[in-house]
Protein backbone atom coordinates (compact mmCIF):
# COMPACT_ATOMS: atom_id res chain seq x y z
CA UNK A 1 0.00 0.00 0.00
CA UNK A 2 1.25 3.40 -0.89
CA UNK A 3 2.38 6.13 1.83
CA UNK A 4 0.43 9.24 0.80
CA UNK A 5 2.79 11.38 3.10
CA UNK A 6 5.87 9.49 1.04
CA UNK A 7 7.21 11.20 -2.34
CA UNK A 8 7.24 9.02 -5.27
CA UNK A 9 10.58 8.62 -4.94
CA UNK A 10 10.71 7.30 -1.62
CA UNK A 11 7.73 4.71 -2.84
CA UNK A 12 10.15 3.06 -4.91
CA UNK A 13 12.67 3.60 -2.39
CA UNK A 14 13.96 0.09 -0.57
CA UNK A 15 16.09 -0.02 2.76
CA UNK A 16 17.74 -2.98 3.35
CA UNK A 17 20.55 -4.70 5.72
CA UNK A 18 24.23 -4.50 4.27
CA UNK A 19 26.29 -7.44 3.81
CA UNK A 20 30.06 -7.81 3.36
CA UNK A 21 29.53 -8.14 -0.99
CA UNK A 22 28.02 -4.28 -0.22
CA UNK A 23 31.72 -3.07 0.80
CA UNK A 24 32.32 -1.79 -2.62
CA UNK A 25 29.58 0.10 -3.22
CA UNK A 26 29.60 1.44 0.24
CA UNK A 27 33.23 2.64 -0.42
CA UNK A 28 32.18 4.24 -3.50
CA UNK A 29 29.27 6.00 -1.66
CA UNK A 30 31.00 7.17 0.92
CA UNK A 31 34.26 8.28 -0.96
CA UNK A 32 31.59 10.36 -3.25
CA UNK A 33 29.14 11.35 -0.17
CA UNK A 34 32.40 12.53 1.36
CA UNK A 35 34.22 14.25 -0.95
CA UNK A 36 30.87 16.27 -2.19
CA UNK A 37 30.31 17.50 1.21
CA UNK A 38 33.90 18.33 2.77
CA UNK A 39 35.99 19.36 -0.36
CA UNK A 40 37.57 22.54 0.74
CA UNK A 41 36.82 22.18 4.46
CA UNK A 42 40.61 21.20 4.95
CA UNK A 43 43.45 20.60 2.36
CA UNK A 44 43.20 18.26 -0.43
CA UNK A 45 45.54 16.11 0.98
CA UNK A 46 43.70 15.73 4.12
CA UNK A 47 40.63 14.65 2.57
CA UNK A 48 41.84 12.60 0.06
CA UNK A 49 44.00 10.87 2.74
CA UNK A 50 41.41 10.44 5.24
CA UNK A 51 38.79 9.06 2.48
CA UNK A 52 41.52 6.45 1.11
CA UNK A 53 42.32 5.43 4.81
CA UNK A 54 38.29 4.89 5.93
CA UNK A 55 36.38 4.16 3.10
CA UNK A 56 38.24 1.55 0.99
CA UNK A 57 36.78 -2.04 0.33
CA UNK A 58 38.83 -3.88 2.87
CA UNK A 59 38.26 -1.36 5.60
CA UNK A 60 34.31 -1.66 5.01
CA UNK A 61 34.72 -5.54 4.65
CA UNK A 62 35.90 -5.55 8.04
CA UNK A 63 33.22 -2.51 9.64
CA UNK A 64 30.33 -4.61 8.13
CA UNK A 65 32.07 -7.87 9.61
CA UNK A 66 31.95 -6.30 12.85
CA UNK A 67 28.99 -7.33 15.34
CA UNK A 68 28.92 -3.96 17.11
CA UNK A 69 27.81 -2.31 13.71
CA UNK A 70 24.81 -2.17 11.99
CA UNK A 71 24.38 -0.74 8.36
CA UNK A 72 21.30 -0.38 6.04
CA UNK A 73 21.54 0.54 2.22
CA UNK A 74 19.09 2.93 0.73
CA UNK A 75 17.90 1.76 -2.73
CA UNK A 76 16.27 3.21 -5.23
CA UNK A 77 15.50 0.64 -8.24
CA UNK A 78 18.86 -0.35 -9.19
CA UNK A 79 21.15 2.48 -7.86
CA UNK A 80 22.52 2.95 -4.23
CA UNK A 81 21.15 6.40 -3.08
CA UNK A 82 22.50 6.20 0.78
CA UNK A 83 23.16 4.50 3.89
CA UNK A 84 23.47 4.65 7.66
CA UNK A 85 25.87 3.12 10.01
CA UNK A 86 24.77 2.35 13.52
CA UNK A 87 27.61 1.07 15.85
CA UNK A 88 27.17 0.15 19.66
CA UNK A 89 30.45 1.10 22.15
CA UNK A 90 32.20 3.65 23.68
CA UNK A 91 30.32 6.48 24.37
CA UNK A 92 31.56 10.51 25.28
CA UNK A 93 31.21 11.52 28.84
CA UNK A 94 29.00 14.17 27.59
CA UNK A 95 25.90 12.10 26.45
CA UNK A 96 23.98 11.21 29.54
CA UNK A 97 23.35 7.23 28.64
CA UNK A 98 26.21 5.20 28.75
CA UNK A 99 24.30 2.39 26.68
CA UNK A 100 23.51 5.18 23.93
CA UNK A 101 24.16 3.90 20.22
CA UNK A 102 25.94 6.02 18.00
CA UNK A 103 24.79 7.58 14.40
CA UNK A 104 28.40 6.86 12.89
CA UNK A 105 27.07 7.46 9.23
CA UNK A 106 23.86 8.65 7.17
CA UNK A 107 25.38 9.48 3.63
CA UNK A 108 23.08 9.94 0.85
CA UNK A 109 24.25 11.09 -2.55
CA UNK A 110 23.90 14.82 -3.28
CA UNK A 111 21.61 14.59 -6.16
CA UNK A 112 18.87 12.76 -4.22
CA UNK A 113 18.97 14.76 -0.94
CA UNK A 114 15.91 16.79 -2.50
CA UNK A 115 14.23 13.49 -2.70
CA UNK A 116 13.67 13.17 1.13
CA UNK A 117 16.35 10.05 1.43
CA UNK A 118 17.70 11.15 4.22
CA UNK A 119 14.65 11.57 5.80
CA UNK A 120 13.33 7.75 5.17
CA UNK A 121 17.02 6.62 6.18
CA UNK A 122 16.64 8.40 9.35
CA UNK A 123 12.94 7.52 10.43
CA UNK A 124 14.94 3.47 9.93
CA UNK A 125 18.23 4.86 11.94
CA UNK A 126 15.73 5.56 15.08
CA UNK A 127 13.39 2.15 14.44
CA UNK A 128 16.35 0.56 14.46
CA UNK A 129 17.99 2.22 17.33
CA UNK A 130 14.53 1.79 19.61
CA UNK A 131 14.35 -2.08 18.22
CA UNK A 132 18.35 -2.69 19.48
CA UNK A 133 16.59 -1.45 23.16
CA UNK A 134 18.53 1.67 23.44
CA UNK A 135 16.89 5.24 24.85
CA UNK A 136 19.31 7.31 23.38
CA UNK A 137 21.37 8.04 20.33
CA UNK A 138 24.03 10.16 19.44
CA UNK A 139 26.38 11.50 16.49
CA UNK A 140 29.26 13.56 15.62
CA UNK A 141 28.98 16.59 13.67
CA UNK A 142 31.39 18.87 12.23
CA UNK A 143 31.04 22.20 12.95
CA UNK A 144 30.79 24.17 10.10
CA UNK A 145 28.50 21.64 8.08
CA UNK A 146 25.21 23.76 8.71
CA UNK A 147 23.48 21.74 6.31
CA UNK A 148 24.01 18.19 8.65
CA UNK A 149 23.16 20.03 11.74
CA UNK A 150 19.98 21.86 10.65
CA UNK A 151 18.35 18.26 9.78
CA UNK A 152 19.69 16.38 12.72
CA UNK A 153 17.86 19.54 14.75
CA UNK A 154 14.71 18.82 12.82
CA UNK A 155 14.74 15.56 13.75
CA UNK A 156 15.12 16.26 17.15
CA UNK A 157 18.48 16.07 18.20
CA UNK A 158 20.88 18.82 20.42
CA UNK A 159 24.07 19.79 20.84
CA UNK A 160 25.53 18.22 24.15
CA UNK A 161 29.37 18.93 23.20
CA UNK A 162 32.35 18.95 21.27
CA UNK A 163 35.40 16.39 20.36
CA UNK A 164 38.23 17.03 18.18
CA UNK A 165 37.93 15.16 14.35
CA UNK A 166 41.44 14.67 12.92
CA UNK A 167 41.54 15.60 8.91
CA UNK A 168 45.00 14.68 8.57
CA UNK A 169 46.81 17.24 9.86
CA UNK A 170 44.50 19.71 10.05
CA UNK A 171 42.22 19.29 13.68
CA UNK A 172 38.56 19.77 13.58
CA UNK A 173 36.35 20.65 16.09
CA UNK A 174 32.73 18.17 15.62
CA UNK A 175 29.90 18.64 17.62
CA UNK A 176 28.34 15.76 19.50
CA UNK A 177 24.54 15.85 19.02
CA UNK A 178 21.93 13.65 20.80
CA UNK A 179 18.40 12.60 21.41
CA UNK A 180 16.17 10.40 23.31
CA UNK A 181 14.07 7.67 20.83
Amino acid sequence: MNNPTMTREQQGLTIRSAMVADAETLAELSATSFHQAFDGSSKQENVDGYVQAAFNPAQLTMELSDPHSTFMIAELGDQTVGYFKLITGEVPDCVQDCQAIELSRLYVRQEFIAQKIGAALMQRVLEEARAKGHATIFLGVWEHNYRAQAFYQKWGFHRVGEHIFQMGDDPQTDWWMARTL
